[in-house]
């Protein structure tokens, strides 16, 4: 049987298969490429094209697809075989250079956002070489940038790529004035640990809520679901470690570092976490996990939910995002170091960091922003939607002493540039963690714990790599220009400690006094809504700096509100059609036929024996029938209330009504609903239950 190391990464085209496939000078020509960003020679990727080709056909590969990630929040690909006809009537597999860099979807039935019209359908697709190809199936899958034929951006990963090198940029001016001259590359890195369910295809497809909208929109709270703490990190089911062994190997095969696998908080809720790797590599790699885990559960019998709260009453699924920075030469710029010189690039890269989520809160929280999301923050450790930083008391109090010009008192003392008392090392693990938080850090890199289970992690990565680019830049341009490097650095960082100290919070996030002291009193942002926050890509300091450093543009930004906008409205439209269906069609008359029953059951009862008082019957039947008017009475005004929408005049007014009007008005309905499934006699119930579903997997 073969070992793991054996089959590791056998699907993908990396650097061994370059190495082996590829001349010399090919490779060490492509290798600049993906290192240094230099242009790709038509020669070169001739050669590459061929290689390419050669090893996937070995492979079983008969097409090959330009795999890519539009604004849907899926990936997408269309597959062209490598046959080419022959003369004598045969057919020759070939692939050339000019396939490999670039291709043409059709991009007219993808999102745009007005960057283009309906009838213009050219876009382009563009070869990222620093992501490997790779084998699905039958198909090579190129991961590519997807552009419009004007040059927008119509996906995630081209934004991604402009923020990874302006990020690299600024942070290398910083690192050449503490006088580092041999790092060629600053990359971010990222391990997102991804939380999902598991549930069976029977109980699934016995649900039209979670085959329409993702998630349940009814369900009573069953006699047991997370309180005793049981389900966590317990012996993992053997239906589930099957589908967990199943899972691994075909991310293996791939080169995916899944790592590490348990059970979660809720029942049928479990996770998966990589080790981290590069912030393009890593994205291309979590879609890639959360389309497999869904192929693989469907071998199984099951089905993966990858909604941020496909259950009430138990905890949502989120995806941490871990993110870091290193210098190509292995840096970690997060990690202080072993001398006082390394502690004070640590902490201006630390403060750095601190002023880019201050200053630009409000884009990260749009970077979190969906329907699916609005439901879990705030709760059953999901941290809320205001942001703050846990830094942990020991750094804590490191940057009091360097703001009060005050002595830190640690173990260990040394003297450092900035005339302050410091650790020389700061220790890993020297705080505890806190799940409140929405950004910790956790010893050498920050944990951003807002993301849902289904989100790209792409739009988090942008927003924080572009705003900590910001804050380097700001930083490089004030001391480049200084006479005294250190007494502008300790300037700099004691500015920076003062004026952002508002965005550190150590205490319990869900805590509504911590709500109340942030927003009013340390003035942050409380953006509870997709609908709230996502208009605020457009303000002036947003565009500002997304705009200067080239991530986006002006169009690119706009565009990306009303798409935000527009599968937010859709969303919660379609959850909405589907609460009305499923009354009108079965919890409605399932609750009235039950309750006809009944009656006729206390009828029959009281004629055999008039002394009978039937009173069991007389007031479920009581009770049912006011639940079943309210019911419908609800239902009614849901209907009306969707009418509305057709007078909304743009995306951002019907947002606000569904924000508005159509949500409270769904979680009305929702309620008579769940008191009437739990006075409702089972065989008459229409659909599985909260307990069929979340103990369903054996």
């Amino acid at each position: 049987m073969s070992t793991v190391s054996d089959y590791f990464g056998c699907n993908v085209f990396d650097d061994r298969v370059m190495r082996a496939t590829l001349s010399a000078d090919i490779y060490a020509s492509l290798r600049k490429t993906i290192d240094e960003g230099k242009e790709l020679d038509i020669g070169v990727a001739n050669a590459v094209a061929e290689a390419m080709k050669n090893w996937a056909v070995s492979n079983g590969a008969t097409h090959y697809t330009h795999w890519f990630q539009p604004l849907t929040g899926v990936t997408a690909e269309k597959h062209d075989s490598f046959i080419s006809p022959s003369p004598d009537g045969s057919v020759i597999m070939e692939f050339s250079g000019k396939e490999l860099i670039k291709g043409e979807p059709d991009a007219s039935s993808f999102p745009s956002g007005g960057l283009r019209a309906t009838f213009e359908a050219r876009g382009y697709t563009a070869w990222d070489p620093t992501s490997y190809a790779f084998i699905k199936g039958k198909t090579l899958c190129i991961p590519t940038a997807f552009c419009s034929y004007g040059g927008h951006a119509l996906d995630k990963k081209t934004p991604l790529l402009r923020s990874m090198e302006v990020l690299s940029r600024q942070a290398l001016r910083i690192l050449r004035l503490f006088g580092n001259d041999t790092a060629k590359r600053v990359v971010s890195s990222v391990g997102p640990e991804q939380e999902y369910f598991l549930i069976t295809k029977e109980m699934y497809d016995a649900r039209p809520d979670l085959r329409f909208t993702g998630r349940t929109l009814f369900g009573a709270k069953p006699p047991k679901g997370q309180e005793m703490d049981d389900h966590y990190f317990g012996v993992i089911k053997p239906g589930v470690a099957e589908f967990m062994e199943d899972l691994n190997k075909e991310l293996w095969k791939l080169g995916i570092l899944a790592k590490t696998e348990h059970n979660e908080v809720a029942p049928a809720q479990h996770e998966l976490a990589p080790i981290y790797t590069t912030t393009n590599i890593a994205t291309d790699h979590n879609q890639l996990t959360m389309e497999i885990m869904q192929k693989v559960a469907e071998k199984h019998g099951l089905v993966c939910l990858l909604h941020e709260k496909p259950f009430a009453w138990v905890n949502g699924s989120g995806k941490h995002n871990n993110w870091s920075i290193a210098t190509d030469e292995g840096q970690n710029l997060l990690s202080p170091g072993d001398t006082p010189y390394e502690n004070a690039q640590f902490l201006l890269f630390l403060c750095a960091v601190i002023k880019a989520v201050d200053d630009y809160q409000d884009l990260l929280r749009i970077s979190v922003a969906t329907a699916g999301n609005d439901h879990r923050l705030g709760a059953n450790e999901a941290p809320p939607a205001v942001i703050s930083i846990f830094l942990g008391d020991e750094l804590n109090a490191v940057l009091e002493a360097i703001e009060n010009d005050t002595p830190y008192q640690g173990t260990k003392r040394t003297r450092m540039k900035l005339g302050v008392d410091v650790l020389p090392k700061f220790k890993k693990d020297t705080t505890d963690r806190n799940r409140t938080s929405p950004f910790a850090f956790t010893g050498n890199k920050f944990e951003f714990r807002m993301l849902g289970s289904s989100n790209s992690i792409a739009c988090a990565n942008i927003m924080l790599n572009s705003a900590v680019a910001e804050s380097l830049r700001i930083y490089a341009d004030r001391l480049e220009q200084a006479d005294d490097f250190e007494a502008a650095l300790r300037d700099m960082i004691k500015e920076t400690i003062k004026d952002h100290k508002r965005i550190i919070f150590n205490g319990n996030g869900y805590d509504d006094v911590w709500i109340t002291e942030a927003v009013e009193k340390r003035g942050l942002l409380n953006y509870r809504t997709t609908a709230d926050c996502m208009p605020h890509l457009l303000d002036e300091k947003n565009v500002n700096m997304l705009t200067s450093l080239g991530v986006f543009t002006v169009e690119e930004l706009r565009s990306r509100v009303d798409i935000m906008l527009e599968n937010y409205c859709k969303s919660v439209t379609i959850e909405a059609n589907t609460m009305i269906n499923m009354i009108h069609k079965r919890i409605a008359p399932a609750i009235t036929r039950f309750t006809a029953d009944l009656a006729k059951q206390a009828s029959e009862k009281k004629a055999l024996d008039p002394d009978l008082a039937c009173s069991y019957e007389t007031e479920l039947v009581q009770k049912l029938s006011v639940l079943t008017d309210a019911i419908v009475e609800k239902t009614d005004d849901l209907d009306d209330a969707m009418l509305a929408l057709q007078d909304a005049e743009d995306i951002i007014e019907e947002s606000e009504i569904i924000r508005d009007v159509i949500l409270p008005k769904m979680s009305e309905l929702r309620i008579p609903c769940d008191q009437a499934e739990l006075l409702t006699s089972k065989s008459y119930w229409p659909f599985p239950t909260y307990g069929d579903i979340l103990f369903s997997v054996k």
